[in-house]
């Protein structure tokens, strides 16, 4: 018997032996082989920050003069109050979506990052929770940064807004489960246009820049039902105040959005690299 023959039963012991450590161990290695991959590209890292703070420099303090104020979730604000709190769970949705659908996509076809892993004992749903594990710190960095960039322009009105970045994290949660499983039926890069073509929607049609007031009464119920909506409700109530019942049935939606699409991601993975 040779020495990789006599390696590998102990390495399935191993494995059998602390199934719930592996759980916690195998998701923290994937973290951490992405944390090392980044470490030369920060900048890359970084550029995350720049969209919504000059979305929010350009169109909430810029056409905000024009505006005035809009009708917020407990009372007229200014037009800039009432946009930041939709940039910043816009901004939790695209860095999730970035990072489970291209980035993951790019590892999966073309690096062969995944093949080498499950040559160790990770298993494709210690990969599946370490992505998205991954979006999510990625995620909650950006969120920090913007909320600072809020409180520095004096845009939050409420105490609940120590709770907005751990929103954000469920936001992106809601978003890295989703864009991971639907990564796993991506066959080429054409099939990205469909990403594309469901984000721009939700940032332009979820109530980040008008009132849910303002929509066409048969289109109000369409916004109302998609992801994006309850992020930025769920965030606007927390940042300018009236949280109520309603924001526990957004932060549900957000995390059955986010399990589910976890378990099909794991499922697919699973056949997708399996033997």
């Amino acid at each position: 018997m040779t020495a990789t023959t006599e390696r590998r039963p102990r390495s399935q012991r191993w494995v059998r032996a602390l199934p719930g450590a592996l759980s916690v161990v195998g998701p923290a290695r994937v973290v951490e082989r992405n944390t090392w991959a980044y470490r030369r590209m920060w900048l890359v890292f970084a550029s995350g920050l720049a969209e919504p703070v000059l979305y929010l420099l350009a169109i909430g303090v810029g056409v905000g003069a024009l505006v005035g104020e809009v009708e917020g979730p407990a009372g007229a604000v200014p037009y800039e109050e009432f946009v930041a709190p939709g940039l910043l769970a816009a901004a939790a949705m695209n860095g999730a979506v970035l990072d489970t659908t291209f980035n993951f996509f790019v590892r999966f076809k073309y690096i062969g990052t995944y093949n080498a892993m499950l040559a160790t004992p990770l298993r494709p749903s210690d990969i599946a929770a370490g992505e998205v594990t991954w979006s999510l710190l990625r995620g909650s960095f950006y969120a920090a940064a913007f909320l600072v960039a809020m409180l520095a322009l004096g845009l939050v009105a409420s105490p609940w807004a120590a709770l907005a970045v751990p929103a954000a994290v469920l936001i992106g949660f809601g978003f890295a489960g989703a864009g991971l499983g639907a990564s796993t039926w991506m066959r080429s890069w054409v099939d990205f246009d469909l990403v594309m073509l469901v984000v721009l929607p939700l940032f332009l049609f979820s109530g980040i820049f008008f009132p849910l007031s303002e929509y066409p009464e048969g289109l109000r119920l369409v916004v109302q039902l998609t992801p994006l909506y309850q992020g930025v409700a769920l965030e606007r109530a927390l940042v300018l105040g009236g949280v109520g019942w309603a924001q526990l049935g957004q932060a549900a939606y957000l995390l059955v959005m986010g399990v589910a699409g976890l378990r099909v991601a794991g499922v697919r993975l699973g056949r997708l690299l399996g033997p």
